[in-house]
């Protein structure tokens, strides 16, 4: 296991200070945002245009001493307004090709969400199955939206030797290890999840039990904590959508490991280790 930084943190940074930044505490591993929601700071898709720029792009990373542990587009490829859609998704399709030539095996990616029909102008996020148009929306989302886009762009991506790891994130389709499994399962195994614990606490799931369910469908993880305010929890519940710069009255807070659940956010990541261990011994045999 590598453990590393996603440099959208250092944005600020050009990519050579956020290089020296990072060797000076020992970390030699780096996610890089290449557009989308991360940006682009630090890894241009005009790489994929110039092959003397990659080839110094290459240079520099491995004179510095940093492998690339992903590419990250974050993005919503299914939203509602076309043009819009059409711009991530070709962020999205460039990543693969650009993590290609990079010899990188994962692109980091939302899963995205669809309106309620296609007239729609803006996503619509279902999480209740009633009443019954609720399940209308969601069933015309997963079979006219869902379906075709990830099994077309996980085949590109098998294609190109690049396995897709969605972020199970609020507002998008696959948000928990039921709905990622549920995109998996119709995408194929060149989609896997980016798993985040952080996600997992304000929807109530034990982080840890989840991982056992993702099992192999784990292909990168992110380090990051939730702080849950009791005193506010029963006033909003953990659908809060209060602003996260209003945090005097929200239920929970995205924190760093160790702030939000202190020592359980450590035995996550050994766990993840152990299964990823059992995973690896399992190949071999």
């Amino acid at each position: 296991m590598r453990v590393g930084v996603f440099t959208a943190l250092l944005s600020h940074m050009p990519l050579d200070e956020a290089l020296e930044k990072l060797k000076s505490y020992n970390v030699a591993t780096i996610e890089l945002g290449t557009g989308n929601y991360p940006g682009d700071a630090h890894c241009k898709l005009s790489l994929l245009d110039d092959r003397v720029a990659l080839g110094d792009f290459k240079k520099k990373l491995s004179d510095h001493g940093f492998t690339i542990s992903a590419l990250s587009c974050h993005s919503n490829p299914l939203h509602p307004n076309q043009e819009l859609a059409r711009r991530q998704q070709d962020v999205s399709r460039r990543t693969i090709l650009l993590a290609e030539q990079l010899g990188v095996a994962v692109v980091i990616d939302f899963s995205g969400c669809p309106g309620d029909s296609p007239n729609s102008s803006q996503p619509n996020w279902v999480i209740c199955s009633w009443p019954p148009e609720y399940l209308e929306v969601l069933k015309w989302q997963w079979e006219e939206v869902v379906t075709p886009y990830w099994t077309d762009h996980a085949r590109f991506a098998a294609n190109h030797g690049v396995r897709i790891a969605i972020e199970m994130h609020p507002g998008f389709v696959a948000y928990s290890p039921e709905t990622m499994l549920r995109l998996r399962s119709i995408a194929g195994p060149s989609v896997g999840c980016n798993y985040d614990p952080s996600h997992m606490f304000w929807q109530g799931i034990d982080p840890i039990a989840a991982i056992r369910i993702l099992g192999d469908a784990i292909f990168h993880v992110h380090a990051k904590d939730t702080q849950i305010y009791e005193r506010n929890l029963p006033m909003t519940g953990v659908l809060d959508t209060k602003p996260y710069t209003d945090e005097r009255n929200r239920s929970w807070i995205f924190r760093t490991c160790g702030y939000g659940h202190g020592e359980m956010v450590e035995r996550i990541h050994l766990d993840i280790v152990y299964v990823r261990l059992r995973w690896c011994a399992f190949d071999r045999a």
